[in-house]
């Protein structure tokens, strides 16, 4: 077997922890071996799914899960809904790395939500729900606390379809690159900008931002 082929798990697992040292995170070693676990899902289906055009085991590492969990301490309230959420990006790492909240996974494209399904058995997440549909048509109740997703061109096209998904009192937690004075204000009344945060991510020279927006 070539070197391109094997998942280095036990260095990718010392590359996390080494990283996590970076960050103001407290992941347990449980949770750290969960994110390798669902790495090397990851890099096992891509060959066959092209879920990622990310391949290299060692840039998932950075721009898949380290990319995700920087998320982690914007998160509001206890359900999350991911939408968009592909191969379950960012709403994966998080639901590991927070087991006390409820997430909800929802991609229109069936490979991915077979993915995710894989993962949640494979994994035994018991606070993932994957959800195959658009979100124009998903109508849940209750509310979401956070509406997560970094799938979408603009905020203006976020608030528009995710506009029924949030709970009275939730929030919108837009991932971004960088967030332009133009986009931002085309975000208005009921909507507020409530704050934006830069988000750090070791050894990523890519701008992060979350820009978080109330649904009142």
């Amino acid at each position: 077997m070539s070197k391109s082929t094997v998942f280095p798990a036990d260095q990718l697992a010392d590359r996390l922890s080494q990283l996590l040292k970076q960050t103001d995170l407290t992941i347990s070693t449980q949770q750290q071996q969960q994110l390798i676990q669902l790495l090397g899902l990851l890099h096992k289906w891509n060959k066959a799914y092209n879920l990622t055009s990310v391949r290299d085991p060692a840039d998932m590492l950075i721009r898949h899960i380290l990319d995700s969990i920087v998320v982690s301490p914007y998160l509001h309230g206890q359900r999350i809904i991911d939408v968009g959420t592909g191969p379950g990006l960012p709403g994966l790492p998080l639901a590991i790395c927070n087991p006390d909240k409820e997430f909800v996974l929802l991609d229109s494209l069936g490979k991915r939500v077979s993915f995710i399904r894989q993962v949640v058995h494979e994994l035994q997440l018991t606070n993932v729900t994957p959800v195959l549909a658009r979100v124009q048509d998903y109508h849940p109740d209750p509310g979401f606390d956070s509406v997560v997703s970094r799938a979408f061109a603009s905020l203006a096209d976020m608030l528009s379809w995710c506009h029924h998904l949030p709970s009275a009192n939730g929030r919108f937690i837009a991932l971004k690159g960088l967030a332009t004075d133009e986009e931002l204000a085309a975000v208005e009344s009921p909507y507020r900008v409530l704050a934006i945060h830069e988000l750090k991510v070791p050894t990523l020279e890519a701008a992060r931002h979350v820009v978080e927006i109330s649904a009142e």
